[in-house]
C-alpha cells in the first residue's frame, strides 16, 4: 500500500506515529511511505526582497526541524520512507500531493476540535477531507 503521512511536528503528529507503531497493519515493510511536511510560505512582499538561496535555506531548515525526529522514528522501526517538503497552505498542499501521487491512504493527526471550533477557525484536517479524493485516516 502506498501511504502518505502528513506531519507538522506537533504532539498530534507524535500521537499519530505512536498509533502507527502500535498497529502492524499500518506500519511495516509491505507498505511504501512518503512523509510530507508543508512549510508556510513567507509573505510575497517579504519573499521578493530576500535572496532566493536564503529563502530556500529557510524553508529547508524549517522542514528539517520537523523531519529530524520522524526520520529517527522510521529508522527505529527499520522502515524506509521518502521525505518531501512543500511550501504553501497545508490543506491545499496535502490534498494536492495525495491526489497527484495516487496514494492509497493519507494518514494525519488531528487536533480533534469540536464542530463549533472548526466552523469558526477551520481545520486543516477538515479542509483536507473536503478537497482530497484519497482515503484519509485521522488519528486524534
Amino acid at each position: 500500500m502506498k501511504i502518505l503521512v502528513a506531519v507538522d511536528g506537533s504532539s498530534f503528529t507524535k500521537r499519530m506515529l505512536a498509533y502507527l507503531a502500535a498497529h502492524d497493519e499500518w506500519l511495516g515493510g509491505a507498505h511504501s511511505y512518503t512523509v510530507l511536511h508543508t512549510v508556510p510560505a513567507v509573505p510575497p512582499r517579504a519573499a521578493a526582497v530576500l535572496d532566493k538561496e536564503i529563502l530556500k535555506g529557510h524553508y529547508d531548515d524549517e522542514a528539517e526541524k520537523v523531519f529530524k525526529p520522524i526520520r529517527q522514528f522510521f529508522a527505529k522501526q527499520k522502515i524506509d520512507a521518502t521525505f518531501v517538503a512543500k511550501v504553501g497552505h497545508a490543506a491545499d498542499t496535502i490534498a494536492a500531493v495525495a491526489d497527484k501521487g495516487k496514494f492509497d491512504l493519507l494518514v494525519m493527526g488531528s487536533h480533534g476540535h469540536g464542530s463549533l471550533t472548526n466552523l469558526v477557525m477551520g481545520s486543516v484536517a477538515t479542509k483536507v477531507l473536503a478537497k482530497c479524493s484519497t482515503p484519509v485516516l485521522l488519528v486524534r
